[in-house]
């Protein structure tokens, strides 16, 4: 037994090393047993260089994961930077259309403000106007009671008897319209 297990070792290690081997190059899987023990001696020297091009496989990507980082960083920092500018652009836009309306407001607001000025200047004058007709109308009122009043002192002082010549020149003053009247209709009667 001890000197079957080192064969039988040593034939569960060549299928593996022929299983690798078919792996790495499966062109070489329908090759003669010669050549594929020939080939086996390389295989350890093709799996260092296989090895050591995993590690630089392993360390290239990460550097490249190292690089990608610094790239997105960077690209990143890039779009916050253009994201600030961006705001800043709609921030002063804003702030320009907004100045431009209260300009407008400004404008129409103080459009307004001078027609309602005009409105009450007008106003003004006219109540001034009315003011003035009335004060002259009062004066005019207070002139005619101060000589309503003296003649009203006058017939006082005249008595009872003027009293009756007042209420006798009142009536005859109305038969006097009356006949006026009657008269006019009469000649326009007539004319007819």
């Amino acid at each position: 037994m001890k000197q079957s297990l080192p064969r039988e070792l040593e034939k569960h290690l060549k299928k593996k090393c022929l299983s690798l081997l078919s792996y790495y190059q499966p062109e070489w899987e329908n090759e003669s047993e010669g050549l594929k023990n020939s080939k086996l001696s390389h295989l350890s020297a093709q799996m260092d260089n296989e090895k050591k091009r995993a590690e630089s496989l392993k360390e290239s990507s990460r550097e490249n994961s190292v690089l990608l980082q610094r790239q997105t960083q960077l690209y990143l920092s890039e779009q916050i930077k253009c994201i600030q500018l961006l705001q800043s652009l709609i921030l002063d836009h804003r702030l320009r259309i907004q100045t431009d309306l209260d300009r407008k407001k400004l404008d129409y607001f103080e459009g307004k403000c001078e027609l309602v000025l005009q409105k009450i200047k007008t106003e003004m004058v006219e109540i001034q106007l009315d003011t003035e007709k009335l004060s002259s109308d009062l004066k005019a009122s207070q002139v005619e009671k101060h000589s309503v009043e003296l003649k009203l002192a006058s017939f006082e002082m005249l008595g009872k008897d003027f009293e009756a010549l007042a209420d006798e020149y009142c009536r005859l003053r109305q038969e006097i319209e009356v006949n006026t009247w009657a008269l006019k209709e009469f000649t326009q009667c007539k004319d007819k």
